[in-house]
């Protein structure tokens, strides 16, 4: 099948293009950032080792990439709007495959971080514009079954990193986790090269003006908010204090920037459309607590229930499981009952999930954790799915890798914070967690998935809200 010709508008060759070889290039995009995320953690130990570091400097590694996505996310969805998606995301791949052969070269910690840092900002390429390719690359009534699978292949990233690290680390070393990135770059590479419509701009379009300002002071603010909940594992110091002060001083100015700036990088009006200021708001408190998941459960299932290494590790893994089974489902139901309706089922299957945790006693042994995280796990695929597909479903061309970057800048922000608070009201009951008794461990749990289920009903409030004010501003 040919391409469509270069002069047809985005909209018209959406329905022309090969939408399974758009998807695969998509799905493949969204998948090396989660995996680039997850399959390092793994290899710490063995990176501290080979180049005589200490591990609170080896957590730099997986810092930096985090920061640079965090920090830089909005900016280079803007600039996809800006210069065209698809030539910064053929950009943004091969980046990240070179950032990856730099990995693997690293001849120290310091040039290692410095390479992941790159490999993050080629993975906020593909994680602010793959969302924003769905529109001119998909029929609006299948916009929900896309955006199902995208976070079908986010949840396998995360789900097969630690494995698949494991196993490479093993058998060839630690370089190995981040050379695996390369083939299946290429291969991303050859297919948004081939099936992605080709960037559009007509011939007497003025030259964009790109918000230089507005940039570096999101960027510097982004990345202090983060630092601050992210150094010293939720205990904090002066020195998160000052980060967070300076996060809050850098998003005062930055607003009082963008009111002035003749192309500002986020037009803040935009936020007063109930389903895009809702839908962001929303996403940030329901990744708080599935963040709560990742802290509490491994604490919890090991002192408080007792279990094993080999039997805690299958437990975690039945959460990430049921988000890989249930994106494409959850698409289709989106599609089907719509955005809305399934968005506010998602939340109120994520509150009965967190109410549940927050009260049954741990008589129950595994089947009270695992039966509630498994819904709770499915209600965030279902809720995510529904949530990106009304915020992305009627923004104008223009808009949508700006749009997209916001979206899952809030994802980000909403897991960086759970991290750092659900993590400080688990830990609040004692001095010591590593050695805390197992009483200390479940009622720490009790208390984490009772912060987390007054932060779902706010969520399920703002949805709520953000629907019935939508409503009320849409003509008779």
């Amino acid at each position: 099948m040919q391409p469509p010709s270069k002069s047809a508008p985005p909209e018209q060759q959406a329905i022309t293009l090969p939408v399974r070889g758009a998807l695969a290039s998509l799905s493949l995009a969204m998948l090396l950032p989660a995996l680039g995320t997850s399959i390092a953690n793994v290899g710490l130990p063995d990176m501290a080792r080979a180049l005589h570091a200490p591990f609170q400097d080896v957590q730099w590694i997986v810092l930096a990439y985090l920061l640079a996505i965090t920090a830089l996310i909005v900016s280079v969805g803007r600039l996809g709007d800006m210069v065209g998606r698809r030539r910064l995301l053929l950009a943004g791949i091969a980046l990240f495959a070179v950032a990856s052969i730099l990995c693997a070269l690293a001849p120290t910690l310091w040039l290692l971080v410095a390479a992941r840092a790159l490999q993050g900002l080629g993975a906020s390429v593909m994680m602010a514009l793959t969302m924003a390719f769905v529109g001119s690359t998909v029929p609006k009534a299948r916009t929900g079954s896309a955006m199902g699978l995208l976070g079908t292949m986010s949840a396998i990233g995360t789900t097969l990193g630690p494995a698949l690290g494991g196993l490479l680390i093993a058998r060839f070393g630690w370089q190995a986790i981040f050379l695996v990135n390369v083939p299946l770059a290429g291969v991303a590479l050859l297919l948004a090269w081939r099936y992605l419509p080709a960037d559009q701009r007509g011939a007497n379009a003025k030259r964009p003006v790109f918000d230089h300002r507005g940039t570096m002071l999101l960027a510097l603010t982004l990345a202090a908010y983060a630092l601050a909940m992210t150094l010293g594992r939720g205990h904090f110091g002066m020195r998160n204090v000052a980060l967070l002060l300076a996060a809050c001083v850098g998003a005062i100015v930055f607003v009082r920037v963008e009111l002035k700036a003749p192309a500002p990088l986020i037009r803040l009006a935009m936020l007063r459309a109930p389903v895009l200021s809702a839908g962001l708001a929303t996403s940030m408190l329901v990744s708080t607590v599935m963040m709560s998941t990742l802290v509490v459960g491994p604490f919890y299932l090991a002192r408080g229930l007792g279990l094993g290494t080999a039997a805690t590790g299958m437990v975690l893994a039945a959460g990430p499981l049921v988000a890989a089974f249930c994106g494409v489902p959850s698409g289709w139901l989106v599609d089907r009952y719509g955005a809305q309706r399934m968005g506010g089922a998602g939340l109120c299957g994520a509150a009965f999930a967190c109410l549940a945790l927050a009260l049954l006693p741990a008589s129950l042994g595994i089947a009270g954790y695992v039966v509630p995280i498994m819904l709770l796990t499915a209600s965030y695929a279902l809720f995510q799915a529904a949530n990106n597909t009304a915020v992305m479903v009627d923004i104008v061309p223009e808009q949508r890798g700006v749009i997209s970057g916001m979206l899952n800048l809030s994802r980000n922000l909403g897991l960086v914070t759970g991290a750092s608070v659900m993590g400080a009201v688990f830990a609040a009951g004692t001095s010591d967690i590593a050695s805390a008794p197992p009483a200390a461990m479940i009622a720490g749990m009790h208390a984490t998935f009772g912060v987390a289920s007054v932060l779902i009903l706010a969520a399920l409030a703002i949805f709520v809200l953000g629907r019935a004010m939508s409503k009320a501003g849409k003509p008779a």
